[in-house]
């Protein structure tokens, strides 16, 4: 009885985020869903530098779990959050900063618009990505012999979903 008690709590921040990542006044955090996955990025010839090239990034693929290591859903371009339940929403990001952790994808706030039918995710109204572990775009084996190639770096987040109070 005690644990369907306690599963009724709303979930508690436990990460500091710089105050440029925090959400506004009138938001509150609805759930935290871990993800893993990759970044995908393509070596591509540089706009405005003739000659030379850079692993640019193309899109996230990733699984979404609940707290307790469930599957609830993905993570995919757009970029797109899409629960189980079939409810989907698309994120802009509002806020960057870099992790606190070295070769790792840094931190975001994202402003959210539901884009599919109701359900766990169509009230989310911010995202914060944070806890970030890996992902980042590799530093080296990007030239003209290598363009159109693709590579799929694993990286770990936290997503902090957040609706109105």
């Amino acid at each position: 009885l005690v644990a369907a008690c306690a599963g009724l709590q709303e979930p508690t921040s436990t990460v500091k985020v710089p105050d440029k990542l925090k959400p506004a006044a009138n938001e509150s955090l609805a759930m935290i869903v871990p993800a893993k996955g990759v970044q995908i990025y393509e070596c591509r010839a540089k706009k405005d530098q003739a000659g030379t090239y850079e692993w640019a990034f193309v899109a996230p693929e990733a699984d979404l779990f609940d707290t307790s290591g469930k599957k609830i859903g993905r993570h995919y371009a757009g970029p797109h959050w899409e629960s189980a339940d079939g409810s989907k929403i698309v994120g802009t990001v509002k806020a960057s900063t870099d992790a606190p952790q070295a070769d790792a994808i840094p931190w975001l706030l994202l402003v959210t618009k539901s884009v599919g039918p109701q359900g766990s995710f169509s009230k989310i109204t911010s995202i914060q990505r944070v806890n970030t572990v890996g992902g980042v775009a590799p530093k080296t084996g990007c030239a003209q012999s290598t363009v159109g190639t693709t590579a799929r770096i694993p990286y770990t987040a936290d997503y902090y979903l957040l609706t109105e109070k």
